[in-house]
């Protein structure tokens, strides 16, 4: 016997909610491990003073360090800095709001690069650590803690990556460019520590506060635009 259209329905809606639940727990397990990340970093670099293992992932680096292993993390090291990011995130914000006119998709890109932008200058400014010393690219201005490209790069790709979740249908592709965006965030960050401009302590911090703010961006952003309907229209 064929099932019946009513309980189609339900199947559906009961999958969905599964779904949504999956989902609502891997949001909240990546939030709450990323905090308790960054709490671990602050009491061990900041209050104990330790660098451990900053030393020994320096030390790792240093036996593997070649001419085209740099020359790579050289050009890697781009996608997570200013010269790439604000074009990218201009071209994506025109392309939302003019040719899509997708306007809030336009003003979420938007909110969660300025935002990002502002909470990393006032955290370094905060913590003021000073760079390693002897960087493979030269004398960098700037403080350490958190890794600006990692928190930038993990803002801008996460919010590709949801995009493609949320857009693309086709499992294989989807899956297929989730993998692709999460490698070359995690290559900006090693670079990072390749190239000695960046401690491994603040790339991971500057991952773990990506994580933590794009999901909360994400979701203040859902809120206001669940409520659009109360606001002046853009």
């Amino acid at each position: 016997m064929s099932a019946t259209p009513e309980h189609t329905d339900s199947t559906t809606v009961l999958n969905r909610v599964k779904v949504f639940s999956i989902e609502v727990a891997i949001l909240l397990g990546a939030f709450f491990s990323s905090a308790l990340l960054i709490f671990y970093l602050i009491k061990e670099v900041f209050y104990s003073d330790t660098v451990e293992l900053d030393q020994h992932v320096f030390d790792f680096f240093a036996n593997h360090t070649t001419p085209s292993w740099t020359s790579f993390m050289r050009r890697i090291t781009v996608l997570g800095g200013h010269k790439f990011l604000v074009p990218a995130n201009l071209a994506i914000i025109a392309y939302a709001y003019f040719i899509r006119r997708r306007k809030w998709f336009a003003l979420k890109t938007f909110a969660v690069a300025f935002s990002s932008l502002l909470l990393m200058f006032g955290l370094k400014a905060l913590f003021n650590r000073s760079r390693p010393i002897s960087p493979l690219l030269g004398e960098v201005a700037g403080l350490s803690f958190p890794s600006g490209h990692a928190f930038m790069s993990f803002t801008f790709f996460g919010l590709l990556i949801y995009v493609v979740y949320q857009r693309i249908d086709h499992k294989l592709v989807k899956w297929l460019l989730i993998c692709l965006l999460l490698t070359i965030t995690f290559l900006v960050g090693m670079s990072r520590i390749y190239l000695r401009v960046h401690y491994p302590s603040d790339v991971m911090a500057g991952f773990a506060i990506g994580t933590m703010w794009l999901i909360l961006s994400l979701y203040i952003m859902h809120l206001i635009e669940k409520n659009k309907a109360k606001l002046p229209a853009i």
